[in-house]
């Protein structure tokens, strides 16, 4: 079964993402700083489809359904190259950006 490789590509501080503007206060530091999240990390999921060590399980809760559809063999029309994605998290406030590619055994 092939397995899908994620990159960590960017990571979005609250000042890029609100201009140094934000419409509300917060608790958290600027960037994303859980777990062992850094711009270049690599990461595999196997048909497994645990969360890898390391990796932030709410961003994974965020990917997962890209990562299962590519580890079926889906494509998403709207990338030029089939089993590939550019994916993120959900966190308003420092979102983090996953390039997710299918890797076939």
């Amino acid at each position: 079964m092939a397995k899908v490789k994620i990159k960590v590509v960017k990571m979005l501080s609250s000042r890029e993402v609100f201009d140094g503007n934000p419409p509300a206060e917060f608790n958290c530091s600027p960037k994303c700083d859980e777990y062992e999240i850094e711009e270049g990390r690599e990461f595999i999921v196997d048909d497994s489809y645990e969360c890898p060590s390391g990796f932030c399980p709410w961003a994974y809760a965020d990917i997962q359904r890209d990562i299962v559809t590519l580890l079926h063999g889906g494509n998403f029309p709207w990338m030029k190259k089939e089993g590939e994605l550019l994916s993120c998290c959900t966190d308003g406030i420092r979102p983090v950006i996953f390039f997710l590619e299918r890797i076939e055994d």
